[in-house]
């Protein structure tokens, strides 16, 4: 059974590279078709939140490190929790 995730995390201030990065990051969540997947920056763009549905914490974590912020080394700060939605 699938379990529900949020991906939070901070970006580093790099603002060009990070312009960069944005089309890469936006393809690669969008293409992993995710169940129950919603995802954007937060409003000051230091960072953003997803969520979606995965089988194990293993395999959420492994959809993280695939990202192409985390690839691109601009990530400052990152977690994946399981979330428990009522």
């Amino acid at each position: 059974m699938a379990r529900q995730f949020a991906y939070f995390y901070f970006l580093k201030n790099d603002p060009d590279k990070i312009r960069s990065v944005v089309p890469l990051h936006a393809a690669y969540w969008k293409n992993c078709r995710l169940k129950e997947y919603a995802g954007g920056p937060f409003a000051d763009r230091s960072g953003g939140l997803i969520t979606f549905k995965a089988e194990t914490i293993e395999k959420a974590a492994e959809l993280m490190m695939s990202d192409p912020f985390v690839s691109e080394n601009q990530i400052e700060q990152k977690w994946i929790k399981e979330w428990l939605v009522e």
